[in-house]
């Protein structure tokens, strides 16, 4: 095999390599080297522990997300990126209440296209310039923590909530990396030196952890969240039914949960202009609201059909949800608002579902869990 000779000189190629990720719209932009995790042992006993729950694709090429060595040969640097997708504004919830509440991630348009999109044609230019180099664009889909190069490249650092944190900028990111064989690690650049490792501006703030609702965010030890009882897999990644007892901590959430971040002063620092408000450079235009962002009618979730759910999520992060997942989540949801208040429209669907053949076994299950709950009167908070 011949000997890979770099073709730029770090300090050139770097500052080319940020001037490009800015002039692509992305708020942050740094590089790091591409070598193995820090947490080797960390992930493998959580991963052993079954933190994870049913999402095996984390189980799944472990050494390829432990190496990015492995991901792309020859790697020497990741360039990492990250869009800003909102600030802690209040939105008006669309149809009649009670609603049920999205991540505010999936407010915009499919941030794994919009962002791959600029990602591929950043590496592209780069290739170009550099015909003897490769690149490997991901988002969020091929196997490598993102958090942990993102936070080595001087993005932010990884909060307590695991969710890396920029001390101006706040934790509403979403990032994205290109693995190249490019050497573009010797040079520091002074705009990142506030967030470089070891820095860590959390602090003894504890109010992520104390706000989780289902207290998954570890409260010793290294920063961890236990996926199993975190309500952003229970409503995105969970594919079965969810633990009754997890039900009443679930509130109104139907897809994803921000409850971590909006408690986090580094966000409550940054409200101000509105999402993907053109006016704000920082922030890309992907990521406007649109319906059914911020929160849906739980009445109306419970009455879609299939072609009602990829009307819904046309062109949103959230299609890839299957139906029958979101009415589980929408049942619980309702179980929540009707344990805090009366609506006869509501309950009488549920009890529609809970006897509709046509309905997967889970939603059928779900709606009897809640009828069972309501009828013993546990409210919220009950366990």
């Amino acid at each position: 095999m011949p000997v890979h000779t770099p073709t730029s000189q770090p300090a050139d190629g770097r500052e080319r390599v940020l001037g490009l990720a800015r002039s692509a719209g992305f708020a942050l932009a740094g590089v790091c080297p591409a070598r193995v995790s820090d947490y080797v042992n960390f992930v493998r006993h959580w991963i052993a522990e079954g933190r994870h729950g049913e999402m095996a694709y984390l189980e799944n090429h472990l050494d390829t997300r432990l190496d990015p060595g492995r991901l792309l040969e020859g790697a020497r640097s990741i360039i990492c990126v990250a869009d800003l997708h909102s600030k802690n504004t209040d939105l008006l919830p669309h149809g009649p209440a009670p609603h049920g509440r999205i991540a505010r991630y999936a407010f915009g348009d499919d941030y794994h296209k919009t962002i791959k999109k600029r990602l591929h044609q950043l590496a592209d230019t780069l290739a170009a310039e550099h015909p003897g180099e490769k690149f490997r664009s991901t988002v969020d889909t091929a196997p490598i923590l993102e958090r942990e190069h993102a936070a080595r490249a001087g993005l932010g650092w990884v909060g307590k909530h695991t969710l890396l944190i920029h001390p101006r900028l706040g934790s509403y990111m979403l990032l994205g990396t290109i693995v190249t064989t490019m050497d573009l690690t010797d040079v520091v650049t002074a705009d990142h030196a506030d967030v470089l490792p070891p820095t860590d501006h959390c602090g003894t703030c504890t109010r992520c952890i104390d706000a989780c609702p289902t207290d998954c965010i570890s409260a010793s030890g290294p920063r961890s969240v236990d996926a199993t009882r975190c309500i952003s897999y229970l409503t995105l990644e969970h594919r079965s039914p969810i633990d009754t007892a997890l039900h009443p901590m679930m509130g109104d959430w139907i897809a994803g949960c921000d409850v971590c971040q909006e408690v986090c002063p580094y966000n409550n620092r940054v409200r101000g202009l509105g999402i993907g408000d053109q006016e704000d450079p920082q922030y890309h235009s992907a990521h406007t609201p649109r319906p059914p962002a911020p929160a849906v009618s739980l009445l109306e979730v419970l009455n879609w059909t299939e072609d009602d759910r990829r009307a819904g999520f046309k062109g949103s992060t959230l299609k890839r949800i299957k139906l029958d997942m979101l009415k589980r989540n929408a049942l619980i949801a309702a179980g929540n608002a009707l344990a805090a208040g009366k609506n006869e429209t509501l309950r009488d669907q549920i009890k529609r579902l809970a006897d509709d053949a046509e309905q997967s076994e889970m939603v059928r299950l779900t709606a009897k869990q809640v009828l069972q709950r309501l009828e013993r009167g546990s409210g919220p908070g009950a366990p």
